[in-house]
């Protein structure tokens, strides 16, 4: 994620993030498969997702373009492990470097659970592979999904983002 933290500080190589949105599950989980729902909400608050391609299948591709608030564009690819609508979505993604090469990889795990007419979202996201460079952008991993969860609290229960 591009949401930096300080550098001297230890990146978290497993982070857990949780959040209940006011709506209800399935469309929670369309807001992580349909490409055009999660180019709006993808990304800490000031950066948009210009491109966003997500083919939501055990072997279908994700890939985003998060656009920083400078213009910065951090691309991330990625392959869906598992998709059982409207309850997990198992997915690796990798943070790409100016080349296109991997900077780190990361198993991310969204489960969704119904609580009558809200969702108890989960968000559980692994390091499994890293480079020297990673640590810059991993402290920052909790705080970029953080936000993006908050980004789709918000799409989700007003179909808009304000920033």
């Amino acid at each position: 994620m591009p949401a930096q933290g300080n550098p001297a500080q230890t990146p978290k190589t497993e982070i857990e993030v949780t959040r209940v949105i006011n709506a209800e599950r399935a469309m929670v989980f369309k807001a992580w498969t349909d490409p055009k729902q999660l180019a709006a909400w993808w990304g800490p608050r000031g950066f948009s997702s210009p491109v966003c391609r997500a083919d939501a299948r055990p072997g279908g591709e994700i890939y985003i373009e998060m656009r920083g608030p400078d213009g910065v564009v951090y691309p991330m690819k990625g392959t869906f492990q598992e998709v059982v609508p409207p309850e997990r979505i198992v997915f690796v993604s990798a943070a790409l470097d100016k080349d296109g090469k991997a900077l780190f990889e990361v198993l991310n795990t969204a489960t969704f659970t119904e609580q009558g007419k809200k969702t108890t979202l989960t968000l559980h996201a692994r390091v499994l592979t890293k480079t020297a460079l990673a640590d810059q952008y991993l402290v920052g991993m909790e705080i970029g999904w953080s936000q993006s969860l908050d980004r789709l609290a918000e799409f989700n229960e007003t179909g808009r983002i304000s920033g």
